[in-house]
């Protein structure tokens, strides 16, 4: 039966908008039963609330965790704890592992140990691994002691890798099979599955101590002729696989590149130990593009929108205390050239547009440097390269608008001493602009750290306080 157009499983939009009406109506409506005078009141307001409770539940039950996990970051927090109570208990697992790291602290803070146990012991090992860093020590350690053998392991192995590689986003779901059987064995195999495993679109061929020896595709199977040998039809040239410790962004940009749904990934004597799937990949690709977004506003974590004015404050601090330093700093510049401003009340009209244009065009190099960096086409070696194509971008867009506001000044304060001024001054800021946009993110790389971080925010301390120092000093010199 086709799905309603209002009902599509992808408009997340939809269902947050249903949700948010149920609760809506719900509060009129009790608070309307409330205030009526009538016999069996608290019967009646019993079952006015377990009415509505039933239909939201109900709601719910139908939608995926993603899906609830979306709704549950968009709702204030008394809300999201009131549906997240309604939400069943076996889901809850999946559901926490959806929501940001953020919203998932509040949620875990409202649950029993017993609850978090519950829904701990619903994941794998690999969705386990990414799920402890948040829960209490205690429960981890029960919920340890209650794996089996192999899942111990698994698990043990899942958090031993450092954030940021393969090993960390590998998961342990996946089915092999042996080159010395036929396609009706590898066929017969499957069909003892419930199902198989989340992007699985082939199988890897394994030796009987585990080493890779090939990959076997899902079309290679059905296609061919059931009698042949799995190693007549396996493919084992250009078979992309990883190790553990390979960086997850290389890997992310392989899946990109090549246009892969999985690959196995094999320790160092080439056994198979798990797999990399699409999912993992893009991921890995959303969370790293949310935090460059977040570090180059300066914030230093991902941040519930309905946190307390507390925890967005410890949030945001620190960064805006250093732009409270480069504003300061661009103050004083100002304040050093007061005389000059008071003779020429121009230099107060015309300082921040040199200023404005510097910050956005030192943004607009720092931004393309740090993507640059993220996707690995940039190495430490290209700085030079980088620095004189920018100065170059810089220079030439000095000249066209610089020489476009030196014409208006001129135009409309009648000097052409100060139009020059007004273009000499936009070049050069436009230089620096270039300059500390390839410099500040290559440095930081460099040092092994976030190029992103605080970007934004040190590019435009710079512009201000030396777009104001160069286009005040000049004036002082030429015009006064």
């Amino acid at each position: 039966m086709p799905l309603d157009e209002e009902h599509h499983p992808d408009d997340v939009q939809q269902h947050l908008r249903e949700v948010q009406e149920l609760l809506a109506r719900q509060k009129v409506v009790e608070n309307l039963v409330h205030r009526q005078d009538m016999p069996r009141h608290e019967l009646v307001e019993d079952l006015v609330h377990k009415q509505h409770v039933a239909e939201l539940q109900n709601r719910l039950d139908e939608l995926h965790p993603a899906d609830i996990a979306f709704i549950l970051e968009a709702l204030p927090l008394d809300d999201r704890l009131f549906v997240w109570d309604l939400v069943k208990a076996e889901r809850d697992g999946e559901i926490l592992l959806e929501v940001s790291d953020a919203v998932r602290e509040s949620l875990i803070e409202t649950m029993a140990p017993e609850e978090l146990r519950a829904a701990a012991e619903t994941l794998d090992a690999d969705e386990l691994a990414d799920l402890a860093p948040d829960l209490p020590p205690e429960v981890m350690l029960d919920v340890f002691q209650s794996l089996e053998g192999e899942e111990r392991e698994q698990l043990r192995a899942a958090m031993s890798y450092p954030e940021g590689t393969v090993g960390a986003l590998m998961d342990f779901d996946m089915v092999t099979v042996r080159e010395d059987v036929t396609l009706e064995v590898v066929l017969r195999y499957l069909r003892r599955f419930d199902e198989l495993p989340d992007h699985t679109d082939k199988l890897f061929v394994v030796d009987r101590e585990g080493h890779l020896r090939g990959i076997l595709t899902l079309e290679q199977l059905l296609i061919n002729d059931p009698e042949k040998m799995v190693a007549d039809v396996m493919r084992t040239e250009t078979v992309i696989s990883f190790e553990p410790a390979d960086d997850a962004d290389d890997a992310a940009q392989a899946f990109e590149r090549y246009d892969l749904v999985s690959a196995p990934v094999v320790d160092g004597e080439e056994r198979v130990i798990g797999r990399l799937t699409v999912a993992d990949a893009v991921d890995f690709i959303r969370e790293e593009s949310e935090q460059e977004i977040l570090s180059n506003a300066g914030l230093r974590e991902e941040e519930d929108i309905y946190a307390s004015v507390w925890d967005s404050v410890k949030n945001r601090w620190a960064w805006l205390a250093v732009n409270m330093v480069t504003a300061i700093i661009a103050s004083r510049v100002i304040g050093a050239f007061e005389g000059s401003i008071e003779k020429l009340v121009a230099l107060a009209a015309l300082m921040p547009i040199v200023a404005g244009i510097g910050g956005n065009s030192g943004n607009q190099t720092i931004t393309m440097i740090v993507r640059a960096i993220a996707i690995g086409q940039v190495e430490q070696s290209a700085l030079r390269r980088l620095l004189k194509k920018e100065i170059g971008v810089a220079l030439i867009n000095g000249l066209l608008w610089g020489g476009f506001l030196g014409a208006m000044a001129w135009w409309l304060y009648g000097s052409w001493q100060l139009g020059a001024v007004m273009t000499s001054a936009m070049i050069l800021n436009l230089l620096l602009a270039a300059s500390a946009g390839v410099m500040i993110p290559m440095m930081r790389s460099r040092l092994g750290r976030d190029p992103a971080l605080g970007g934004s925010v040190m590019i435009t301390g710079l512009t201000d306080s030396g777009g104001f120092f160069i286009f005040l000093g000049l004036a002082t010199i030429f015009l006064l």
